[in-house]
């Protein structure tokens, strides 16, 4: 599949669906500290032993799901600067394109799948 025109703006299409996704997502479990950054909200569910053990649970789930989603969104916005800088499917390692089947499966790919599977 070679890259044109129609589909890059596919691609960015899927990106900012992706980008609203996320944001909801995050704006649900954490709160907004600052553009493009956030804390994961601690429930309080009181002061019993057990009531404290879900606290942190919770939390714990909470933090680590923020980090997930908030490098998702950082990726998500860093493809669509490429895109609108011009360079969206160059790989960031060896600078030759993706394969526009990479981008298609996963939109913000930064880099081939040869130097992908090499930093693994």
């Amino acid at each position: 599949m070679k890259m044109n025109a129609k589909f890059i703006k596919e691609r960015k299409a899927n990106l900012e669906v992706r980008r609203e996704e996320l944001k909801k997502e995050l704006d649900s479990s954490t709160d907004q500290v600052a553009e493009n950054d956030y804390d994961a909200k601690f429930i309080d569910l009181g002061d019993k032993e057990d009531e404290n053990a879900a606290e942190v649970a919770m939390f714990e789930k909470n933090l680590s799901m923020e980090k997930t989603l908030e490098i998702s969104l950082f990726n998500v916005n860093k493809a669509l600067k490429k895109i609108d800088e011009g360079n969206y499917g160059i790989c960031e390692k060896c600078e030759r394109p993706i394969n526009p089947e990479r981008l298609n499966a996963f939109p913000s790919a930064t880099a081939c799948m040869k130097c992908k599977e090499k930093s693994l």
